[in-house]
């Protein structure tokens, strides 16, 4: 088992067209886009499902759709849908390997500008298109055993299977796998190096469709300000603060515009 386990981690690799990494991952872009749209509802229904305000989701929807075609994210396989969530309480934005992408209302209402939503969205896009949430249930699958990964490793959403396959969506065998990989994905909390990565893509993502990435910066200080009034914001323990943030964000954003952000772009 143990011999399996590496030989499926250290020889299931691929680059990375976006950020030119190589990964070590066990899913390809179909199998990422059919976890998270399975996973999407049970995520949704923790956060009190889809927001009915009909007009902000259009908003927020409209900002994500721009910087999707606006960027290296629009030439990925994977197929991006943005969800505002009827929480208002909470203070949170998370997205799903293949694409879902959720904001919940209580950080939606703290944000002050559409800049600001930009950097958060895009920021949420970064992970999809890093590969992290594949990245770490690769590395979860090698340090734990997750049961039924191979299963997942080998399921082709595209290809017609038999009811009794055990590589068919409708077979116990499957099911359970997926389900097993559905929780191992809700349940992960990205690391320091996926959080800088997240960041440094939004920096690049947000002034391609016409937003400032300093509004990114906004949004940290405003997240440092809910946690010093109250308990610390869900953004910050599902996102961990990798050190100063702020000043990271800051360093990439000189390192890319060293002669000062260009104007004209949205706060």
């Amino acid at each position: 088992m143990a011999a399996v386990s590496l030989f499926g981690y250290f020889f299931n690799t691929s680059k990375n067209e976006v950020t030119g990494e190589t990964q070590h991952v066990n899913m390809s872009a179909a199998q990422e886009i059919a976890l998270g749209v399975q996973a999407a509802p049970e995520m949704a229904a923790q956060y009190g499902g889809e927001s009915p305000d009909a007009r902000a989701t259009a908003a927020v929807q409209a900002v994500g759709q721009k910087i999707i075609s606006s960027t290296k994210a629009g030439q990925t396989p994977y197929r991006f849908q943005f969800h505002l969530l009827a929480d208002d309480q909470t203070i949170n934005a998370f997205a799903l390997p293949g694409g879902q992408v959720f904001i919940t209302q209580g950080l939606l209402k703290n944000l002050t500008s559409e800049g600001q939503l930009a950097g958060v969205l895009a920021h949420e896009i970064g992970h999809v298109v890093g590969r992290h949430s594949a990245a770490q249930v690769a590395k979860s699958n090698l340090t734990q055993g997750l049961a039924g990964a191979a299963t997942i490793a080998s399921y082709d959403p595209n290809s017609p299977n038999s009811p009794n396959s055990p590589n068919s969506p409708g077979s116990s065998v499957a099911k359970a796998a997926v389900a097993a990989a559905i929780a191992k994905v809700i349940g992960l909390r990205f690391g320091r190096n996926d959080e800088l990565e997240a960041d440094k893509l939004a920096v690049d993502f947000t002034p391609k469709a016409g937003y400032d990435p300093r509004a990114m910066i906004q949004v940290m200080k405003m997240l440092e300000q809910q946690g010093g009034r109250s308990s610390t914001p869900e953004f910050l323990s599902t996102h961990p603060n990798p050190g100063n943030r702020i000043g990271e964000l800051e360093k990439e954003i000189a390192a890319e515009y060293p002669q000062g952000v260009p104007a004209g772009l949205k706060q």
